[in-house]
């Protein structure tokens, strides 16, 4: 499977931070390092929350920069994902219109998806998907083009325009069968407002003479490269600011059931299917703590002895950002310490995710022997733990960097540094990490 040697840079932009890391793979090995980490977060202008994108571009130069001065030899290749959904818009001179709005912005709030929607695209509905903030998006008429984050950073690197397919696919304005831009979705868009489709592994161009390459620039489609599967009876939970729970599957479920369980089928690496639902994540962890202003590790050494309430995690009204913890006492109708909080969160995951891989099996028709949990909720030993219990299966934790290493992996199979399948990709990860595993108690 192993080629030559080579070395890429990965950006990799989450909710809460972005940063750069430096991959090398070859000789039957792979590594990542962090060069550059910096903030990201919502800027609230005018009674509306946007993302600070030119600031993520330029701290994504600085990283760059840093990457090319410690690979040494040089940068093989560059490769960009972040989260789905947002976009921007740009003008027919391919300036940027506006500062992209935040996914958790409000104005997308009481759109209804309209009969048959699921048929076509294959996606649980989610009121922020792009199709519906184009519904709310002021600035349509005067756009001629649209581009996802990555896509947006991409353009800005090497002056060259398209649409990772991966990314896209969540957009909800792709035909989930023919893999391509939906004739019926997208008619009422402005023509030529969809830029072509690019597939990971494509080149997307250049950057200071270092070729830019698509990857799965959904950063769960990346992580999914990542998990560490000896087969593929498994379930993933790409755990970070949201739990995607699923299976892998080579075609997707389109039944009324599933859209009724509200199940997606998005669009992974080489072609496959990631079936899974959207359950709210750390976030509600993180809100806490920005909330009280205090460190995560000593509410969970207290937590694992506290009481929780179980509450249903992906209640809307948990999705703003604000006081987290006045809501989830609200939820839970009682009054509860920091650590009962903490506990009382955890736990409620710990359910969703029990009953998304349950639902996943029952209504994809595949076995699951093992839960896999990747991102930085695999650091979590109590959640770990209660997923297990709950789930009644192995819980194998790790790596916290999978969404980098899927990154730098489909980098690295396009410039021929590795070869093979995804299972092929996926042993290399195995025998390169050392992850954690938890048994049900």
């Amino acid at each position: 499977m192993t080629a030559v040697m080579s070395t890429v840079a990965a950006v990799d932009l989450g909710a809460s931070s972005g940063r750069v890391l430096l991959g090398r793979v070859g000789d039957g090995k792979l590594h990542a390092e962090e060069v550059h980490r910096f903030p990201n977060g919502p800027v609230r202008l005018l009674g509306s929350l946007h993302w600070n994108v030119l600031s993520l571009y330029q701290e994504v130069l600085v990283g760059l920069r840093l990457a090319a001065e410690l690979g040494s030899v040089g940068l093989d290749s560059i490769g960009i994902d972040s989260w789905a959904v947002d976009y921007g818009l740009l003008d027919a001179r391919g300036a940027l219109l506006g500062n992209p709005v935040h996914y958790r912005d409000s104005r997308t709030e009481g759109i209804t998806p309209p009969d048959g929607l699921y048929q076509v695209n294959g996606l649980q509905f989610q009121p922020f998907n792009t199709m519906f903030q184009l519904m709310a998006e002021p600035l349509l008429a005067h756009a001629s083009q649209l581009l996802l984050i990555p896509d947006l950073l991409s353009y800005w690197l090497t002056g060259e325009r398209g649409a990772e397919y991966t990314n896209a696919t969540t957009t909800g304005l792709i035909d989930v069968r023919s893999g391509q831009w939906s004739a019926e979705l997208t008619r009422d868009l402005p023509k030529g407002l969809l830029p072509e489709l690019r597939h990971p592994g494509d080149p997307a161009g250049t950057h200071e003479g270092v070729p830019v390459t698509a990857v799965g620039s959904h950063d769960t489609a990346s992580a999914v490269v990542a998990v560490p599967a000896g087969n593929d009876r498994f379930a993933y939970i790409s755990c970070g600011t949201w739990s995607l729970v699923g299976v892998e599957l080579d075609s997707p479920v389109l039944t009324e059931e599933s859209r009724a369980a509200n199940f997606t089928n998005e669009g992974g690496v080489d072609g496959t299917i990631r079936y899974l639902r959207n359950v709210m994540g750390l976030w509600l962890v993180q809100e806490c703590l920005r909330h009280w202003g205090t460190p995560l590790e000593p509410l969970l050494r207290e937590a694992a002895d506290a009481r929780g309430t179980v509450f249903d995690p992906n209640d809307p009204v948990f999705l703003p950002p604000g006081d987290m913890p006045a809501r989830i006492q609200r939820q839970c109708g009682r009054t509860m310490t920091r650590p009962e909080i903490v506990r009382s969160i955890l736990d409620s995951l710990a359910l969703a995710h029990r009953d998304a891989v349950a639902d996943a099996q029952r209504l994809s028709g595949k076995e699951v022997e093992v839960v896999h949990i990747v991102g930085g909720g695999s650091r979590n030993e109590l959640l770990c733990q209660l997923t297990a219990d709950a789930c009644g299966l192995p819980v194998i934790a790790g790596p916290a960097e999978a969404t980098a290493l899927g990154n730098v992996l489909v980098q690295a199979r396009a410039v021929g540094a590795v070869h093979g399948t995804l299972a092929d990709l996926r042993t290399l990860v195995r025998e390169s990490q050392q992850p954690r595993r938890y048994l049900p108690h």
